[in-house]
């Protein structure tokens, strides 16, 4: 990974961390909450929140499960959902050449 890569994963888990913890206060909950809900420690979620890029998937997925989110979160993530990924919905079911 390019030093250039490192700076934008970096750039993505700060932001990721951030946009979970506005969740987090929009829905008027503690951490201590939501650290229950994702049944994870609360230091792990201010890792998180703070964009540690250590921060296991899983805790990702689990913290918007507790904020309701992660249905938002897989839909993004979608690519039928961009002009892109209708276009080309037949790579999908392409087996790779080897």
């Amino acid at each position: 990974m390019t030093l250039m890569e490192d700076v934008k994963a970096a750039q993505a888990a700060q932001a990721v961390g951030e946009h979970l913890r506005g969740w987090r206060l929009i829905l008027g909950l503690t951490a201590e909450q939501v650290a229950d809900r994702a049944q994870i420690a609360r230091g792990t979620l201010r890792k998180l929140e703070s964009g540690h890029p250590t921060v296991g998937f899983d805790v990702v997925l689990r913290v918007a499960r507790a904020l309701g989110v992660v249905d938002s979160l897989t839909d993004s993530l979608d690519p039928l959902r961009t002009d892109i990924g209708r276009a080309r919905a037949g790579e999908l079911n392409r087996k790779r050449v080897r």
